[in-house]
């Protein structure tokens, strides 16, 4: 594994309307999964205006989410999270799968199986998505696992339209196929029902991508979403098909789900006129923080 990138991620989220309103429960999920390939070293966050209640706790999936509670009205909700953390990226990830599953088809040993059982589960089941993911597998014998996961994953980025959209939900996966574009919601989604049309596992994760310059990586300015797919001895692997990135090069994961509506980064209520609302907005930035090691030693 090569050495750590130093990493911060701002990201503000703005909620605007034309007169005071009262504000229910909100729930975050802003907080980077800390893991072997990332250490998370300091988190700061501001919510205006100042919630009565802030905790923490760990859902049903180990994602660290804060819950806020508030009491009077405002014009304005602002939420700002501020995190620096170290991120290990694998450069050229070689995932030494079990042999049972360097191919396709292969089955999930029984305890495995037990445990994916809504990894497996499809939302939107579609025969023409069914027909799409099959295209992937060789016409003879057996297809080498890796390669079909990499192929689809490089045709959504290559033969469909990237398309930014900040509101809540997703394309159905037969829309985004059909039409051929989507946000990287709508491509994690569709490339999560073809893997479990194939019987393999899936979830869904939420975070964030780091874009360096002059690089054609998409997703920037916002949050990201991708897949992570179960496979026995690589164990979950990161599939974004947005950018046909095989790994965990630029992404910060922040949540993970058996569907995309259980890692929503921000989830909440309120209370008031409906023409009200004005609208949501959502700035996020990661940049590169400088090697503070390589520094001192230049200037010792």
């Amino acid at each position: 594994m090569s050495a750590p990138q130093r990493l911060s991620v701002r990201h503000v989220s703005v909620y605007r309307y034309s007169e005071p309103v009262s504000f229910g429960e909100h729930r975050m999920m802003f907080r980077p999964r800390a893991s072997h390939d990332l250490r998370l070293l300091t988190m700061e966050l501001l919510i205006t205006p100042t919630p009565v209640r802030l905790h923490w706790l760990h859902d049903v999936f180990d994602n660290s989410v804060a819950i806020a509670t508030f009491k009077g009205k405002a014009t304005e909700l602002l939420f700002k999270s501020e995190v620096t953390l170290e991120h290990y990226e694998a450069p050229l990830p070689d995932y030494s799968l079990e042999g049972y599953a360097a191919t396709w088809p292969f089955a999930y040993t029984n305890e495995e199986a037990s445990d994916l059982v809504n990894a497996r589960n499809r939302e939107y089941p579609d025969d023409e998505v069914d027909t799409w993911a099959r295209r992937f597998l060789a016409p003879h014998g057996k297809t080498g696992t890796m390669a079909l996961l990499r192929a689809m994953a490089l045709e959504i980025k290559n033969e469909f339209l990237y398309v930014r959209r900040t509101e809540k939900g997703v394309n159905r996966p037969g829309d985004t196929l059909r039409h051929r574009s989507g946000s990287c919601r709508d491509f994690a989604v569709l490339m999560m029902d073809a893997v479990r049309s194939l019987g393999l596992a899936a979830r869904f994760v939420s975070g964030y991508i780091f874009v360096p310059n002059h690089d054609a990586t998409q997703g920037g300015g916002a949050t990201h979403a991708w897949l992570q797919i179960y496979l026995p001895g690589a164990g979950w692997v990161d599939f974004d098909p947005t950018n046909s990135i095989v790994g965990n090069r630029h992404l910060i994961r922040v949540a993970v789900a058996w569907n995309y509506y259980q890692a929503l980064p921000l989830w909440g209520t309120w209370h008031g006129a409906m023409h009200s609302f004005r609208g949501l907005d959502v700035e996020v930035i990661v940049t590169e923080e400088p090697d503070v090691t390589a520094t001192q030693s230049a200037h010792s």
